[in-house]
């Protein structure tokens, strides 16, 4: 019989870098909500009730609310790495997930009040047609449609080695779980949805390989601009426009009646990743930093496949497979779109006026 050679990742000396994510610590709370919630994470679950029932006014849906941003990520936070000292029941305690439904339900509140908000006034209603629009022309066409500001122009033009760490930090809630969010939507699909997603996925992890991680890859990046890699090392100084980013993700992936959405988000996500990648890595190597422009390379290199993949077989596919959900992949493509919008904005707002773009500046 011939021999099988081992899969790379039980090669010895393959991943020289190793290292684990442990949990971070919890962070500071930002308000009443966060502070009941984080309070009641260092007791055993059960042992307390969580937080009282937000008190959210009817007209507050700002998606900026710092308190509630943070204790929508911490919630979700408990299903990825989790907390130190935090015992991993509280992940399906029921009074948990309790509080979780009522900041979800400001959560979704806010974000259909942002999407609208970057979409102009209400069309009108559709003339039925035989031949609706197709689901990737509709998400190219939102694509080609956004307004906004490009964070990625400006760090390749003029952006400073300040505001690239800074955005490096940003971009780590996500980055150092990069593909994580997405995955959650495997088991809820099949036949050729899955397949297109899978084949994604597994680029986004490395093909199996641990140093090629694209989260592992992020984290070499940060160490070459002299920042902290250590997952969630940063939670205090991230805004809830970043934070905002994360939870829209894992919204999407937690819930089974949301896959459409998440599967749309993934699309844009693939669909507009070329071009802003390759201009980070231009701004990296203006700015001398040759050796951490890798993470961006291969994002490069992957998404030109990736972005048809996307579009096509995955968010195509899963609208054709199940029609009921192709508003759904459309709207987490335009949510996407929202989200990214704002938190570029924001960004860009505060570094026009010369401050820090995080919550407290980074050490120089």
């Amino acid at each position: 019989m011939q021999a099988v050679a081992p899969l790379a990742f039980d090669l010895p000396g393959v991943d020289s870098d190793v290292r684990v994510d442990v949990p971070p610590p919890l962070p500071a709370a930002r308000g009443p909500v966060s502070a009941a919630l984080l309070s009641a994470l260092t007791k055993p679950p059960g042992s307390r009730p969580v937080a009282p029932t937000p008190v959210i006014p009817a007209n507050h849906t700002s998606w900026e609310d710092e308190d509630l941003q943070l204790a929508l990520y911490c919630c979700y936070e408990l299903h990825y790495r989790g907390f130190q000292g935090v015992d991993e029941a509280w992940e399906w305690d029921p009074d948990l997930l309790r509080v979780r439904a009522d900041l979800e339900r400001w959560f979704d509140a806010a974000l259909h009040d942002l999407v609208g908000s970057h979409t102009g006034p209400p069309p009108p209603p559709p003339t039925p047609r035989p031949d609706p629009i197709p689901v990737p022309d509709q998400i190219r066409a939102a694509i080609a449609e956004a307004e906004g500001p490009s964070l990625s122009a400006y760090l390749e033009g003029q952006g400073t080695s300040a505001q690239m760490r800074e955005f490096t930090v940003h971009r780590s809630a996500y980055q150092l779980k990069e593909a994580d969010p997405h995955t959650w939507a495997i088991p809820r699909l099949s036949g050729g949805p899955k397949a297109a997603l899978v084949h994604i996925q597994s680029e986004e992890y490395g093909d199996g390989v641990a140093p090629d991680m694209h989260a592992r890859l992020f984290a070499r990046t940060m160490d070459l601009l002299g920042l902290d890699s250590t997952y969630g090392a940063y939670l205090d100084l991230l805004p809830a426009a970043t934070l905002g980013s994360v939870n829209l993700i894992s919204y999407f992936g937690l819930h089974r009646r949301l896959r459409g959405a998440l599967v749309g988000h993934l699309a844009l996500f693939e669909a507009t990743s070329v071009v802003p990648m390759a201009r980070y890595s231009r701004a990296l190597a203006r700015l001398g930093f040759h050796q951490a422009r890798r993470f961006y390379d291969v994002h490069v290199d992957a998404d030109e496949t990736h972005q048809v993949v996307a579009l096509d077989a995955l968010a195509g596919g899963l609208a054709r497979a199940e029609p009921a959900l192709a508003d759904d992949v459309v709207f987490g493509a335009r949510a996407a779109l929202a989200v990214e919008g704002r938190f570029a904005q924001r960004v860009l707002d505060c570094w026009g006026q010369g401050r820090t773009s995080l919550l407290t500046p980074l050490p120089r």
